[in-house]
């Protein structure tokens, strides 16, 4: 069904924490694309590229601009226990780049 399980599984768990947050989370179909989830919620619309590691550094070689049509576009990096960062996109990402994917959500409403 899916070949790539952890990927999923994060992508699962970043709609599941969106979706408390209010926000309507599309899934793109296969994430052959440039992003993998795309949230709405009061006339905003967010693109967002999932990734996560277990290491002290994700390598990131995707797409790299801070807006996708026009709209913002948005990398979330699960590094594991809890720490859930999101960011504009860049090519190297650290457990303490950006800001808690939590946090964001409350200053984005």
């Amino acid at each position: 069904m899916f070949s790539n399980k952890k990927g999923y599984r994060v992508e699962r768990k970043i709609r599941l924490i969106l979706s408390k947050h209010g926000w309507h989370v599309v899934r793109s179909g296969g994430s052959l694309g440039e992003y993998d989830l795309i949230a709405f919620k009061h006339k905003k619309c967010v693109f967002f590229q999932i990734k996560s590691t277990s290491k002290k550094v994700l390598y990131y070689y995707g797409y790299n601009k801070s807006s996708f049509l026009g709209f913002p576009f948005l990398l979330v990096v699960d590094f594991g226990y809890g720490n859930v960062r999101v960011l504009k996109p860049r090519g190297k990402v650290k457990p303490s780049d950006g800001e808690k994917f939590e946090e964001y959500l409350q200053k984005n409403p």
